[in-house]
């Protein structure tokens, strides 16, 4: 069983997304699942804003603040959520101005999955 005190220390509403999970061992393989597809979305992230191609962007940009949610990452959610309104908006502009501040949230909260899991 992993310190679930790692993600409830650091910002993690664990209550929350137990309640939507389950329990702990669902919860850990959504979290493992949300690694995996971070391998592939968030350089997606990077190459969709470079085109600035904001219908891709902002499927992607949802997801992650979907999967942020049930993960009881809200402070992503609520980046990511920015993002989504921006680019559904074609507001490049807000978009670039504000990816440093998603890409340090998905950093923080991917390092503190791999700390919880125990993987570093």
């Amino acid at each position: 069983m992993h310190d679930v005190s790692i993600l409830s220390d650091n910002g993690v509403d664990l209550d929350y997304a137990l309640n939507l999970l389950g329990d702990l061992s669902f919860y850990d393989e959504t979290l493992e699942a949300f690694l995996e597809e971070n391998t592939t979305r968030i350089p997606n992230l990077l190459k969709y804003k470079k085109e600035q191609n904001m219908t891709d962007y902002a499927i992607l940009v949802h997801a992650l603040k979907s999967d942020a949610k049930y993960l009881g990452f809200m402070s992503l959610a609520d980046i990511a959520y920015v993002h989504e309104l921006a680019s559904k908006a074609n507001n490049i502009d807000e978009v670039n101005s504000k990816y440093d501040e998603l890409m340090a949230c998905v950093d923080k909260f991917t390092k503190l999955a791999h700390k919880y899991l125990g993987d570093e």
